[in-house]
């Protein structure tokens, strides 16, 4: 890039937030993974929707291409930069613009953190529910733009459920506001339906209105051994049965999964005797005071049929904390172990246990001492099928046949009705891999949309098309 390329950017944003040497632009060229790594010709950090508007008008002047990166805690290489082009960070972007207790919303920045939403919500007395592992560096921009789930999606939704507006930059430097706190508004196309999941192709997402919810007075949390994935899914009919939308989430963890967060995790402890081979984390939220009765009344009568086994209930703040660690942490212990061949896949619930039973049956066979870590939404039917060789040796020859494993799991989600991506978008990883599974007309009317939104492509190019 030129020299004046460069000082009309600092004209904007400042010179301290224009990034151009090769260590001050390298932490945020690798993802979180540390899979994917590339080369942008700077970082710029704008502070304001005016500056990243400006940031944009000056890169399509020149036809430099711009990836768009928050917290840098995507899965999939979707925020990070493929050669040379302009990296957005928009930590900075990170106000709370307004809340309203009696209409249930909230306006905010897309640097935000996670848990910054979560907390300001809180200050009135709400619940902003989306909650996932790395709340604590996530934006809630980057969440919008892969459509983020975690684990509360059973009762609340994904993010796309969760939003009411939304504030872009176009490929081209204008600005749609379109930060409407409305429930209800039939007038046309949705369009911030086209940017949520989009992982910013389309435009940058700066800020956002989000629905809140009545903030939660009881908890009742349950450790639970089951002897399969089928009997979970029973026992989530009869809680929901029991206890209706007051169930929150409803998690499964495989023992491989438990056993990497006991050996990595420190002060993680297994909650129950026996080392059983599936387990389920169960939460129920309400603001009546009978969960933690119903929860255990729920659990007897499903003990008493053999749905389940030994099972924990929470009996304090701390305990629940420590179980939710558990489960929480088993991203983050795979990590430590090493590197694995990773599934983000969501089949419907009721085929849950045949997708699992089949998949293990199909990579034993062709892959003997292959590690299944399977672990995830079981409430709605989001699992992370993780697969790896114990040993390092081993292990590098299991990764590179990632193809062949790719093509047993991801042939039977869509066998079974499923999808390749559940929560994590499709950034560099899937973008070819979709094509095997989405149809021509399909693929079409997304091309149609990229040409239509972005016709120049500069806009994260190489990310999900």
């Amino acid at each position: 890039m030129s020299a004046d390329f460069f000082a009309e950017l600092r004209k904007v944003v400042g010179a301290a937030r224009v990034l151009t040497s090769a260590a001050d632009v390298a932490p945020y060229c690798t993802d979180w993974r540390g899979r994917y790594t590339g080369q942008a010709s700077c970082v710029v950090l704008p502070g304001t929707t005016e500056e990243v508007s400006a940031v944009v008008r000056i890169c399509a002047g020149v036809g430099t291409a711009i990836v768009p990166q928050g917290g840098n805690t995507g899965l999939c290489g979707g925020a990070t930069p493929t050669g040379g082009e302009v990296l957005i960070v928009l930590t900075r972007l990170n106000r709370v613009r307004a809340v309203d207790a009696d209409n249930n919303s909230i306006t905010v920045e897309a640097g935000c953190t996670l848990h910054a939403v979560q907390q300001a919500a809180q200050e009135i007395d709400r619940l902003f529910p989306l909650s996932l592992a790395a709340e604590g560096s996530a934006t809630i921009g980057g969440n919008l733009a892969t459509n983020a789930g975690g684990v509360q999606v059973l009762r609340y939704g994904n993010a796309r459920e969760l939003t009411l507006g939304l504030e872009v930059v176009l490929a081209d430097g204008r600005i749609w506001n379109g930060l409407r706190a409305l429930r209800k508004d039939n007038t046309g196309y949705d369009l911030k339906h086209l940017f949520i999941g989009a992982e910013g192709t389309l435009g940058l997402i700066t800020a956002t209105t989000l629905k809140l919810f009545p903030r939660p007075r009881t908890h009742a949390v349950a450790w639970v051994a089951v002897p399969d994935p089928g009997a979970a899914v029973r026992l989530l009919g009869r809680l929901r049965d029991a206890a209706g939308d007051n169930v929150t989430a409803f998690e499964i963890v495989g023992r491989p999964a438990l056993e990497l967060v006991l050996r990595h995790i420190p002060d993680a402890r297994d909650p129950l005797a026996g080392k059983p081979a599936w387990q389920v984390l169960i939460e129920l939220s309400a603001a009546r005071d009978d969960l933690a009765a119903t929860l255990e009344m729920t659990l007897q009568n499903a003990a008493q049929d053999g749905v389940i086994g030994d099972a924990v209930l929470a009996a304090s703040e701390a305990q629940t904390v420590a179980l939710w660690a558990l489960r929480e942490n088993v991203s983050e212990a795979q990590k430590i172990e090493g590197v694995s061949i990773k599934h983000d896949i969501a089949v419907p619930v009721s085929r849950i246990a045949e997708f699992i039973a089949r998949a293990d049956a199909a990579l034993l066979a062709g892959f003997p001492q292959v590690r299944i870590v399977c672990f995830g939404h079981i409430g709605d039917g989001n699992l992370h099928y993780n697969l790896s060789r114990p040993d390092a040796q081993s292990n590098a020859g299991f990764i590179a046949q990632t193809e062949s494993v790719n093509r047993i799991v991801h042939d039977l989600v869509n066998e079974l009705g499923g999808s390749i991506s559940a929560e994590h978008g499709l950034g560099q990883l899937k973008r070819e891999e979709v094509l095997r599974y989405k149809s021509g007309t399909e693929m079409d009317m997304m091309r149609a949309v990229k040409a239509a939104l972005d016709p120049r492509g500069l806009m994260n190019p190489g990310k999900l098309l």
